[in-house]
């Protein structure tokens, strides 16, 4: 998806950067490199930790135009909570306030990938709903209407990148040092995501000063475009603001939820 993504159309109220302008932040959300203005990139420039370097240089072009305040909290999905994963452990992640995010994880749910690997053009287009989103009653009317503009091509090198995440996100995770939040769905498809996992997945950001995990009830892959968007991104903004308070100089202990 583009960065539609966060300012969806089916009830913008609901949406990250309604809630997060009206709550005093300013909110950017970006294409991801390789989609929207930057479709077509050269493969090695799509993959995740080239696409760091690229946001960085975003977030810098970003900043020239811009009051950033203390900086920058990152709140990625899906794939783009891979590539904020790889942002907070850059080298320049020590700059970032904190990485909130949904929709990914440690461990795809092997039943779920099993079933994309067989191919999906036999599914029905509420099947595919399913499998991609979770229950289409958890979503506002008008969400799946064709031409939303939200879905766009899947460049082949993040097809292939893809399968090597469970190895990769050990070190990756080991790498951060900014506070993280991560919230996965009631009706998360893709990840395992039980209690042990929850526990494992914040137990691998061993370097962060803070790790909270949660769950979204009434939530489908797709939190953000979902009825459960708002309480969502209260508490993603709620996080957000421990984070600056952590940036003023009020430093909580470690702890992990």
């Amino acid at each position: 998806m583009n960065a539609a993504y966060f300012h969806g159309e089916a009830l913008p109220e609901l949406f990250l950067l309604t809630i997060g302008a009206a709550a005093g932040w300013n909110v950017l959300a970006l294409d991801r490199p390789g989609y929207g203005a930057s479709a077509g990139l050269p493969a090695e420039l799509c993959l995740l930790r080239a696409q760091a370097d690229l946001v960085f240089r975003a977030l810098d072009t970003f900043a020239l135009s811009h009051d950033v305040g203390a900086g920058f909290l990152l709140c990625g999905h899906s794939y783009g909570l891979k590539l904020s994963i790889h942002l907070g452990g850059h080298a320049r992640g020590g700059e970032l306030l904190g990485l909130d995010g949904s929709g990914a994880g440690r461990r795809y749910r092997p039943e779920r990938t099993r079933r994309v690997a067989e191919g999906t053009r036999q599914l029905s287009r509420q099947d595919a709903i399913r499998l991609f989103w979770g229950p289409p009653e958890l979503y506002p009317p008008g969400t799946f209407r064709p031409g939303r503009g939200l879905i766009e091509p899947v460049p082949a090198t993040e097809n292939r990148e893809a399968a090597a995440w469970p190895d990769e996100f050990p070190a990756l995770a080991a790498a951060v040092r900014i506070p993280v939040r991560l919230t996965f769905a009631e009706h998360e498809n893709w990840w395992v995501c039980d209690d042990a996992e929850l526990a494992a997945i914040a137990g691998a950001f061993a370097a962060a000063p803070s790790v909270e995990t949660a769950r979204q009830p009434g939530a489908g892959h797709n939190i953000s475009l979902g009825w459960a968007a708002l309480p969502y991104h209260l508490a993603a903004l709620a996080f957000a603001e421990r984070c600056l308070l952590r940036a003023r100089g009020d430093t909580p202990p470690k702890e992990t939820w």
